[in-house]
C-alpha cells in the first residue's frame, strides 16, 4: 500500500520477514531496521522517527547505538592530550566502578534511574559521598564530550546527582606546634616546607616542584609559574622575613634549575611522610595532614584582615565553593567571637547600671535642694 509522501516507508527485504522503516531529515534518507516482524508496530515506530524529526529530538540510529565505552575512551584521551595530573586517578574510577556497570550500556538508557542505581550500589559498598559525586564527575564529562564532538556522538545528557559532602578539611597548625613540628626536625628543607605552607597555604606538591629560578631572592618574591600547579595558573608572592631567611639558605649555591627543597645530601625532597607523622606525633597533633596548612595558610590571611579574594588568589582557590570547604574558621577563633561578644554584653550592662546610678544620684540631689529652698511656713499664734 503506497503511503502518502513524507511519511515514509515501511518493507522488508529479501528472504527476511523482519520490517525496515526509511524517512528522510533535511533530505537525507534514514533506513532502519525494526527488529519486528509485525508491521503494526513498525509503523508505531516509523511514527515515533518523524515524531522526533518534527520536535528536533531526533538522535538517529547511529547515535542511539553509541555506548558507554566508546564515550570512556574518548575522555581517557582528552586527558592525555591535555596532560591532566589525574589521568591515573579518573582511569582507575573506570575501571575499576564506572565501567563493571555502565560499560555496555548504550548512552541513550542511561537514565536518572540508572544513575540512582549506581548511587545506591556505591554506597552499599560504603563509598563516600565525595567518591561517588567524583566518579559521576567522570561519567558526566564523557556525555559532554560525546556532545561537543563533530559529528556528535550523543544528543541528550541525563540528569546527574549531585550528593550532600561532609568532607570539610579539619585541623589547624597552631604557633606552639609550629614550633615542636620543627623542634623534632630542625632540617632547613623540612623548616622552609612547614614555613610556606602555612604562610601561603600552598599545595605540597606545589612546593616540592620548586625550581631556585622560581625565588627571586633580591626582589623578595617567589614565582609559581603557569602549569606548575594543580590548576594551572600561575601565582607571585612576597616573601615573609621568616620565609625568605630560610630560602636564601635553601638557594645558595644552587643552579637555576634545581630543586629549592633538598635534603642534607642534595637529593631533592619527593616523600616525606615518614619525617611528617613523627614529627606531629612529638607536637601531639597526629592526625594533622601536610594540606592542613592551607587551611591554616588561610585563617592567618583572614586574621591579618586580608580580602578573601586575595586570599583565594594567593592559595590558588578558584571557586569559593571550594574555598568554603577549608571552613578557615578555627575553634579558638570562634571561641574569641563569644568571648568578645560576652564582654560586649558585659560592657552594654555596665554602662546601664552606671546610667541608672547617675540617674538616681541625680534625682536624689534634686529632692535634697527643693527640701533645702522650699520656704518655712509660720506656726500660728495659740491664744
Amino acid at each position: 500500500m503506497r503511503r502518502e509522501k513524507g511519511t515514509g516507508s515501511i518493507y522488508k527485504r529479501d528472504g527476511s520477514p523482519v520490517w525496515w522503516i526509511k524517512y528522510h531529515r533535511h533530505g537525507r534518507p534514514f533506513r532502519e531496521s525494526t527488529h519486528m516482524t509485525d508491521y503494526n508496530k513498525a509503523g508505531k515506530m516509523l511514527k515515533t522517527r518523524l515524531s522526533e524529526i518534527n520536535q528536533g529530538t531526533f538522535m538517529g540510529p547511529q547515535l542511539e547505538r553509541t555506548k558507554i565505552d566508546e564515550l570512556s575512551v574518548a575522555f581517557l584521551r582528552d586527558y592525555r592530550i591535555n596532560k591532566r595530573a589525574s589521568i591515573d586517578d579518573v582511569q582507575a574510577r573506570w575501571e575499576l566502578h564506572l565501567k563493571p556497570f555502565f560499560g555496555g550500556m548504550r548512552a541513550i538508557d542511561v537514565t536518572s534511574e540508572q544513575l540512582a542505581r549506581y548511587v545506591d550500589k556505591r554506597q552499599q559498598e560504603e563509598a563516600a559521598n565525595a567518591t561517588i559525586n567524583r566518579e559521576l564527575a567522570a561519567l558526566k564529562r564523557m556525555f559532554r564530550l560525546g556532545q561537543q564532538s563533530t559529528p556528535p556522538k550523543v544528543i541528550r545528557v541525563p540528569k546527574f546527582p549531585k550528593l550532600a559532602e561532609h568532607n570539610v578539611r579539619k585541623g589547624f597548625l597552631e604557633d606552639g606546634q609550629y614550633r615542636k613540628l620543627i623542634e623534632y626536625c630542625p632540617d632547613l628543607w623540612f623548616r622552609g616546607l612547614v614555613e610556606c605552607g602555612r604562610t601561603y597555604g600552598w599545595r605540597v606538591s606545589e612546593l616540592l616542584n620548586m625550581r631556585v629560578s622560581q625565588v627571586d631572592v633580591s626582589q623578595r618574591v617567589i614565582r609559581l609559574e603557569p602549569g606548575t600547579t594543580k590548576n594551572h595558573d600561575g601565582r607571585e608572592v612576597v616573601m615573609t622575613d621568616a620565609v625568605c631567611h630560610l630560602l636564601t639558605a635553601l638557594v645558595h649555591g644552587k643552579g637555576p634549575d634545581d630543586h629549592v627543597f633538598t635534603r642534607n645530601n642534595g637529593m631533592p625532597v619527593k616523600v616525606f611522610r615518614g619525617t611528617w607523622r613523627k614529627a606531629c606525633e612529638h607536637a601531639g597533633i597526629p592526625n594533622l595532614l601536610f594540606h592542613d596548612l592551607r587551611r591554616t595558610g588561610a585563617r592567618n590571611l583572614r586574621r591579618a584582615g586580608v580580602a578573601e579574594g586575595v586570599i583565594m588568589k594567593i592559595g590558588g582557590w578558584r571557586t569559593r565553593s571550594v574555598f568554603e570547604r577549608y571552613a578557615i574558621v578555627s575553634r579558638s577563633d570562634m571561641n574569641d567571637a563569644i568571648l568578645k561578644l560576652q564582654e560586649s554584653e558585659n560592657r552594654v550592662e555596665k554602662e546601664r547600671l552606671q546610667a541608672e546610678e547617675q540617674q538616681e544620684r541625680i534625682s536624689t540631689q534634686i529632692g535634697h535642694n527643693e527640701a533645702i529652698s522650699a520656704p518655712k511656713t509660720a506656726t500660728p499664734a495659740v491664744n
